[in-house]
């Protein structure tokens, strides 16, 4: 009995370390907490010996020596109580019950209440002393009645009223604290962090505890409503479940793992999706063409020069690797070597981000190498091609700059929306690949898709492997 007792208080300790954000009680509660100091003093009968009776002249309390206590002992003792909460001010009797109320919050789990509580309870704290000392005055004196006092104090409960103070931007910082050493994606911090932004605008406060059920599902509905400001079109209902509400259930639901809040606001909120309408998404063989042969020719306007040198070898890298496009635009001089008689790239998470967060070497197609990218190459800074990294050695900002650059590159040779200008040479990758028989293990690995099964993770992929499958793939004729 007396370890489970002990197992509690510790459980309730360890949960006041874990929540590190501020405490809101009701006064009600303060008043339930200051009974157990009311009931520890007033009933402490036989323990007069420990009993702080009066100030010493030096400050602080002293404490009296003997078999009983007598009722003059207990007068003084109401006289310094009076003398301590002189000020009227709450927070000046932090100095003498600032250790009890700490250690009975820590006994309800609670390591940290806000100013306005803690003002609250050093004063029902105060009221409950001054009461349980005039309740032993009255014992000194002979009389053991019930002490109707007593009967004010409701019992302490924890459930409903106690709210954790804590802001939404508080709470995306403090999940990305962790996330982060676990190895999270900043690029999944910054959009958890913008839907975030975009909720609190949208309900018009930053308190995460206020946010209801009700909320999540009208924030929902208005981001499916809105426009989409840079192109016009209606947000897709499929970007908001698996970006907007995907973010918010992983915040919410750290929250509460965490011991940050109370429940999930976003407990059983999704969208139900239609089928999705298949439309064309690679690009058809005129159109590579098209893109290729401007990017072969293409004149240097007033871009930057890592930006013109983007938008004529990234395509063309693009064409005969089917990787992503931030893959191919975050690459440095120091990835591009060769291998015996073969050249290749090394796709990393220490350029910038890597989708899979593991490293790759893809082989190059033969073509590019006589087109001179390895000579372009050679003749580049050491560091980033094709974009220069901000002061900080950040890349996610230039990167996202530099892709929409390409993409409005692409954009005014294929208009057709049904194709996206960076995502569709993957497709196109994979469809040329099938079409020369590349097997499918290879073709997924120099693109860096997931292998299917357990079996495909086991070994490396060979250069010779790669090479050889590269060299299926037909040279595009853009002369």
């Amino acid at each position: 009995m007396r370890q489970a007792v002990v197992d509690a208080y510790l459980e309730n300790v360890w949960r006041a370390h874990r929540l590190a954000e501020p405490v809101v009680l009701t006064h009600r509660q303060a008043t339930a907490l200051a009974g157990e100091f009311y009931r520890a003093w007033a009933g402490g009968e036989g323990r007069e010996r420990t009993v702080a009776i009066e100030q010493a002249p030096g400050g602080g309390w002293q404490r009296v020596e003997g078999e009983r206590v007598g009722p003059e002992q207990w007068e003084g003792v109401l006289a310094n109580w009076d003398r301590i909460a002189e000020s009227g001010e709450p927070r000046d009797l932090d100095t003498a019950l600032g250790p009890v109320v700490d250690r009975l919050l820590l006994a309800k789990g609670i390591s940290r209440v806000t100013a306005e509580t803690r003002d609250m309870i050093l004063t029902a704290f105060w009221q409950a002393g001054k009461d349980a000392f005039e309740s032993r005055k009255r014992n000194a004196e002979g009389i053991y009645s019930p002490d109707p006092k007593s009967q004010r104090f409701p019992d302490w409960t924890a459930q409903g009223p106690v709210v954790v103070e804590v802001s939404l931007k508080g709470l995306v910082t403090a999940w990305w604290a962790e996330a982060q050493a676990t190895g999270r994606k900043p690029s999944t911090y910054d959009s958890y962090r913008r839907t975030v932004a975009a909720l609190a605008n949208h309900v018009g406060h930053d308190d995460a505890s206020r946010i209801t059920r009700s909320d999540v599902v009208a924030f929902k509905d208005h981001r499916i409503a809105s426009a989409n400001r840079r192109n016009g079109r209606l947000i897709s209902p499929r970007t908001v479940k698996d970006s907007d509400l995907a973010g918010l259930k992983s915040i919410f639901g750290w929250a509460v793992a965490n011991g940050r809040l109370a429940s999930n606001p976003t407990d059983g909120v999704t969208i139900k999706l239609g089928k999705r309408r298949k439309v064309r998404r690679g690009f058809e063989e005129l159109e590579a063409v098209a893109v290729l042969k401007a990017a072969l020719h293409l004149k240097r306007g007033g871009e930057r020069p890592e930006t013109f040198a983007a938008k004529r070898w990234i395509p063309w890298l693009l064409a005969y690797t089917g990787a992503r496009v931030g893959e191919m635009a975050q690459l440095r001089k120091e990835d591009v070597r060769r291998e015996g008689k073969y050249w290749s790239v090394t796709i990393t998470p220490e350029a910038g981000t890597v989708k899979s967060d593991e490293a790759r070497r893809v082989v190059l197609h033969p073509h590019l190498v006589a087109l001179g990218f390895i000579k372009f190459v050679k003749g580049a800074r050491p560091g980033h091609l094709f974009l220069k990294p901000s002061d900080e050695g950040d890349v996610r900002g230039p990167l996202q700059g530099l892709t929409n650059r390409l993409g409005e590159f692409v954009r005014a040779i294929v208009p057709d929306k049904g194709v996206d200008p960076n995502h569709g040479w993957r497709h196109r990758f994979k469809t040329v690949c099938r079409a020369v028989g590349i097997d499918a293990e290879v073709r997924d690995f120099i693109q860096g898709h997931a292998p299917r099964n357990v079996a495909e993770r086991y070994g490396e992929m060979p250069i010779r492997a790669q090479a050889k499958a590269i060299a299926k793939l037909p040279r595009y004729k853009v002369t």
